[in-house]
Formats: structure tokens, sequence, C-alpha cells
């Protein structure tokens, strides 16, 4: 079954209709309720679990306002299944301002997924977010102060390992931060002999891949932005002030221009993001959590240079979406070429190929990925790749490199 794209008219509202939270023992749970009108119904949920004495101090307003937020990053999830032109709060209150938030990540954040299923999203009022609670209560940020310690998120890339490394020389009382965890992330962390990583577990609703499977829409979102807001809700919930996410200088740079705005596949890893969403989370989450990217300052040849010198990696780290359940490297994606580009001036040949199996500098099924990257035509991958300009400077080291040799 082909779904048509009159999707919007014939799904005009999506309802954020509920949030609610269920704690026994050292587990809490918060359940979602989406609906697109008139008969699509969404109920995810989210666990968190091994809670400290600390979980208990937090009153329960706090808690709702954490869960409320996180049932707010997990729309454009959902919404993108119908792109409905209304969206309406009705599990919680909302400022003119965080609607505005809201608004800006739905059109910045999606750009790839319209890219790709030709959505003009530039039209005036392509999206409304509408709020139908009235109450005048303010919303309860945690106020606080917490132990200054450091949460590392850990999804099994390099660049992850980097941050994690540096990091454990400057705070003792590190933990690592996993969502869903890939085998690589589980390897990842224990190499790194982080004894008690704080996991959390999201389940999103079957239905939304039943969807998927019928033709309705599908695509990119942008999940460093969920990511975001359950990192601060676990730094709130397991008591860490510092958040220090591993996202580059090269995030920035967008990978096409499409309706005359810049669609970039790592919005949600930008400066611009996490700018924004540090004055949003002081302001209506937690006013002292430090949410910032250890890498920011570093390109990509300077992060693959630092992995480089961490060799009890080499073996179990994983750079590659399509081959991460899976703990592989596909050795067929943009992904897994760019790590090995970005690889190849530090490490030796029978080093790489004791990573990757074989060399991708010299496979001709990847010519046309390396032009991509290159930018000598197409445009960007639609992955977490650097720019062209490293892509180059990778490439003229290695070359150099090789004729030493």
């Amino acid at each position: 079954m082909k779904v048509k794209t009159n999707l919007a008219r014939k799904y005009p509202r999506f309802i954020y209709q509920s949030y609610s939270l269920k704690y026994s023992k050292d587990k809490l749970t918060v359940f979602f309720a989406f609906k697109i009108e008139p008969n699509i119904v969404f109920k995810p949920k989210i666990v968190f679990s091994n809670l400290s004495k600390h979980f208990k101090k937090i009153d329960i307003a706090v808690l709702n306002n954490l869960a409320f937020h996180l049932g707010m990053a997990e729309i454009p999830t959902y919404w993108k299944a119908t792109c409905s032109p209304e969206i309406v709060i009705e599990a919680g209150k909302l400022e003119r301002e965080e609607i505005n938030f809201w608004k800006d990540l739905l059109i910045h954040g999606l750009g790839e997924f319209y890219y790709v299923n030709k959505i003009d999203f530039t039209k005036k009022n392509f999206i409304k977010i509408t709020n139908t609670v009235s109450s005048s209560l303010p919303q309860s940020i945690y106020g606080k102060k917490l132990t200054n310690r450091t949460l590392v998120p850990v999804g099994g890339g390099k660049d992850s390992i980097v941050t994690l490394e540096e990091i454990k020389v400057k705070d003792k009382n590190y933990n690592c931060f996993l969502l869903n965890p890939t085998k690589a992330a589980l390897r990842v962390v224990k190499t790194a002999g982080c004894k008690n990583p704080i996991i959390v577990e999201r389940q999103i609703d079957k239905k939304l891949l039943e969807l998927n499977r019928q033709g309705y829409l599908n695509g990119h979102t942008p999940f460093s932005s969920y990511l975001a807001f359950l990192s601060v809700t676990a730094s709130i919930l397991y008591d860490y002030k510092n958040i220090a996410l591993s996202n580059e200088k090269s995030a920035n740079e967008g990978n096409v221009l499409f309706h005359g705005k810049v669609v970039n596949h790592q919005y949600s890893k930008s400066y611009r993001f996490e700018k924004l969403f540090n004055e949003y989370s002081r302001k209506y989450l937690a006013k002292h959590v430090n949410y910032y990217s250890y890498l920011r300052p570093f390109d990509e040849l300077q992060i693959a240079e630092r992995f480089s010198k961490y060799p009890q990696y080499f073996k179990v780290f994983r750079s590659c979406n399509v081959g991460s359940k899976k703990g592989i490297w596909c050795n067929n994606c943009s992904k897994c070429l760019f790590a090995y580009t970005m690889l190849s001036p530090f490490l030796d040949r029978e080093e790489l190929l004791e990573i990757f199996g074989e060399d991708l500098l010299k496979k001709p099924s990847l010519k046309k990925t390396m032009d991509e990257l290159l930018g000598i035509s197409g445009h960007k991958p639609f992955d977490c790749v650097g720019t062209s300009e490293e892509v180059r400077k990778a490439l003229n080291m290695t070359s150099y490199k090789t004729k030493l040799v």
C-alpha cells in the first residue's frame, strides 16, 4: 500500500495528549500519549533504572516538568508521519518563547526529512503550535545545585571515546550515559572501565513502524535534540552537574540548499542548537546543568589524531549507523568511508585493515561516495561526516605519509 502525500489534509491535527509517571523500587517509567486525528494513537515510553537516593529528594512538580518536556522532544518522531499542520499541546503549558523554540526545531531539525520527501517547509503557517492549557502556574524547573561531576553520552564511535578518555583525566567521578546501547557502545564502556553506566531504555510505539511500512512519511529526525532533553533529565535524576557531548566543529556545516534554506543533517549537533537549547534548559528545565560539547573546538582530523592514541578501542568502536546494531562495519556507507579516511593519516595500513577488514580508499564501489565527501559531485552525504576540506586534507596527509614509507 502506498500512501499519497495529501496526508496533511487528511490528518489536520497532531495532539500531545498526556504523560504519566510510574515509580517502582529504583525504576521510573514515563508513558506518553499522542494522537493524530482522527484515528492514529501512539503510546511510547521511556525507562530510567537504578535510581539513587537523590531521586527521592526531587519535587514531583519538577519530575512532571521534565516528563512533559521529554514528550515534547518525542513529537518530531511521530508528527513526521503525517506532517499535520497543527500541533496541539494538551499535556502541559508552554509560554510563547517555548513555542517559538519548538517551531524553530521542527523547521531546522527536520530539514533533511523535508528535502527527501520534497516538502516545502518554508510556506507560511507550515506549522502551527497551539496550547490548550490555560493555567497561569509557572513551570517547576530544578533550581538546586547538582554534584560537580560529569555525564558522558556514549554512542560507540570514536568521538565519544576521545571525550570519555579526556574527561576521565579531569573528573574521577565521571559516568557514562547510554540510550538503548548498541553492542559497540557497551564494549566501549567496558573498555573504558566504566563499571556502573547509566542506561536508559526508550521504547518507540511499533505502530509508527507499521505506518512506515504502509507508506506514510518517514525520514531523519533530530535525534541529538531528543538526547539533549534526555541527558538533562538524567543529570537531575542521577545528580550530575555536567553533560559532556562529543559534537565537533564540522557539525555546523550544512549539506544542501532547499527552498533557499540550508539543510543540515547534523543540525541538533550544531553550535546553534547547543546555544538555543542551553538558553531553553536554564530557563525551563534546570538552572545549573552545564550542557556542552567537549569536542566543539576541534576539527575531525584533530579528533582522529587524538583517537589514534587509544589502541585499546580499535577493535571495539563502531562509527557505522548501518552496522551499529550488529556491531560491524558495513564498509559501504559514507560514515565508514569517512572514518577510514580520517584515521588513515594516523594509523598504519595494517591497523586500518584490522579495524575495517578492507582498504576502503581502494574500493571502486565507494568512488561516488568519496566524490560527494570531497565536494566534487552531488552534495555532502546525509550522515555525520565532516567537511570536504577535512577529507581533502586527510587524503593529502595519507598520500604524503605513503610516499615516505
